[in-house]
């Protein structure tokens, strides 16, 4: 659930970077409109707090965090870490909130932070230290590194595992970049964020990319990780598998482990207004809507529509959702 889509940073690979900003209350889910979702899904496992924006600037964040646990509601979030101060920290392990996910890009502060306009790297680092500090020996909050792999950070992936292992976070999770945006080709309000990915992306032999490097890095840092004992997920970055799935054309798969992508069976991504997507890998609200939230039938009534149901069918088809099409995570290679 995307608690809010307002943000305190301008970062280069989110789509909040390319548009104007959107305020904090005019732009976050509030508490009736969850309370209302939990409602409709009794059977919830799990909800992730977070979409484009930043959680911690919803008003109501730490009232939702303590909604899910009261009804054994697995919940966290990722946060960019610049308002992870010691009030936060002390009423989210309170609350014991099951992760805490912190993005952070490079070990080099002027590297991180001309990737992430707006943001300190010796405060988010402080914060993250403090948080695993006065976790202590508690269970909860498990505390992750997210980092997103590009051009401009492959010689920061060595040092970037020293730093989370020194920090004693739990683990280091790297990504590559989440879309190639194809589907938004000819859409102005996409083209700088098209064109950045483009330059920064590692799936793409042009400009003058040297897998072997690619590789070579992803190597060192696997191999120092198991040195330094830190569980760490490093990407897929040669060319991937063809991910249709040989079936005939149904909404409902025989088996889901053998899918390129199993959202849209298990999982489902609600904007701050009320809108279904089918996941959060889409970035932007107009792309791939399934319906309303809001509207008569709620949530349940997108979830079992024809909407989603023909978005299923041809996601198990050969000719896949353009929205799809260019996924990092359908292509394998996330």
């Amino acid at each position: 659930m995307e608690v809010t889509g307002a943000c305190n940073l301008r970062c280069q690979m989110c789509l909040v970077g390319h548009r104007a900003p959107l305020g904090r209350r005019r732009a976050s889910l509030d508490l009736a409109s969850f309370r209302r979702l939990l409602d409709e899904l009794p059977e919830l496992e799990s909800v992730t707090l977070q979409g484009l924006g930043e959680p911690l600037l919803a008003p109501g964040l730490l009232d939702m965090v303590s909604l899910a646990k009261a009804r054994n509601i697995q919940v966290g979030f990722n946060t960019n870490g610049m308002l992870l101060d010691s009030r936060r920290r002390r009423a989210l392990l309170d609350l014991e909130v099951d992760w805490v996910h912190v993005s952070l890009d490079a070990a080099a502060r002027a590297v991180f932070e001309e990737i992430r306009p707006g943001a300190s790297f010796e405060r988010i680092v402080g914060n993250l230290r403090a948080l695993v500090v006065e976790r202590g020996s508690r269970r909860c909050p498990r505390v992750q590194l997210n980092s997103v792999l590009m051009r401009r950070t492959l010689g920061e992936l060595t040092p970037l595992v020293r730093l989370a292992a020194e920090l004693g976070v739990d683990r280091l999770w790297v990504q590559q970049l989440s879309h190639d945006l194809s589907d938004t080709a000819g859409r102005a309000d996409f083209e700088s964020l098209r064109a950045f990915t483009e330059h920064e992306c590692l799936w793409s032999d042009e400009q003058g990319l040297d897998r072997g490097d690619v590789r070579r890095a992803l190597r060192e840092a696997a191999q120092l990780a198991r040195e330094l004992h830190l569980e760490v997920r490093l990407p897929e970055v040669d060319p991937e598998v063809d991910p249709h799935v040989d079936e005939e054309p149904s909404s409902e798969p025989r088996d889901l482990s053998l899918l390129p992508c199993d959202w849209p069976w298990r999982s489902s991504y609600v904007n701050h207004d009320g809108r279904v997507q089918p996941c959060c890998m889409l970035m932007g609200d107009d792309r791939g809507t399934m319906g309303d939230s809001g509207a008569a039938g709620g949530f349940e009534a997108v979830w079992h529509g024809e909407t989603y149901a023909e978005f299923r069918r041809r996601l198990l088809s050969p000719h896949p959702p353009e929205v799809c099409q260019g996924c990092a995570h359908y292509r394998r290679r996330f």
